[in-house]
C-alpha cells in the first residue's frame, strides 16, 4: 500500500489533534462529480459533501458545504449569511480565492477563513466525506468535529426538489 501524501488541510487537522481518515479515490477528469466519488468509496451520495464558494452582495465570499447530489438554494444561503443575494463565484476565481482547484476544494485550509455553512443533513451521519484539498483524496470526518474546526454553522442549504 503506497503512502498517502498529506495535504496542507490534513496538516492543519493534525496540528489541532482532530481525528479523521484520508481516503483516496480514482480521479476521472471527465467526471469530477460527487456521485463518482461516492461510487468509488462505496458510500451513500448523501455522505459525500461538496464545497462551494459563493460571493455575497454584502459580506463577500462564503463557503457552503452540501451533499453531493444536491443543489445549493441561493436564497437560503443569502439569508443565513446576511446577504440579499449570493452567487457561485466564477470557476477562474476559485484557485486565486481559495488556493484550491475544482474537484479539490476543501472547507479546511483555504487561503483565508471565510464564513462557512454546512448543510444540517450532515448530522444524520456518523461521518461525512469532504475534499482533503486535492483531487483524489477525501477526509472521512465526524460532521460536528469538522463544523467546530472551520467554525461553520449547521443550516438548511438545500434547494427543494420539485418532482
Amino acid at each position: 500500500m503506497k503512502k498517502i501524501a498529506k495535504t496542507n488541510a490534513a496538516r492543519l487537522l493534525d496540528a489541532a489533534s482532530i481525528q479523521y481518515e484520508l481516503i483516496p479515490y480514482e480521479v476521472d477528469e471527465t467526471d469530477l462529480g460527487a456521485q463518482h466519488i461516492a461510487d468509488q468509496l462505496g458510500e451513500d451520495i448523501g455522505q459525500v459533501f461538496k464545497t462551494l464558494i459563493l460571493q455575497g452582495d454584502k459580506t463577500g465570499h462564503l463557503v457552503c458545504v452540501i451533499p453531493g447530489a444536491e443543489e445549493v438554494d441561493l436564497k437560503k444561503a443569502a439569508r443565513v449569511s446576511g446577504n440579499k443575494k449570493v452567487d457561485l463565484i466564477p470557476m477562474k476565481e476559485l484557485l486565486p480565492t481559495t488556493g484550491y482547484i475544482r474537484g479539490g476544494c476543501s472547507p479546511v485550509g483555504m487561503k483565508k477563513p471565510f464564513p462557512t455553512f454546512i448543510d444540517e443533513s450532515c448530522i444524520l451521519y456518523d461521518y461525512i466525506y469532504v475534499s482533503a484539498g486535492v483531487r483524489g483524496l477525501q477526509f472521512k470526518i465526524e460532521p460536528q468535529t469538522l463544523a467546530d474546526f472551520v467554525e461553520a454553522q449547521l443550516v438548511d442549504l438545500i434547494a427543494e426538489r420539485i418532482e
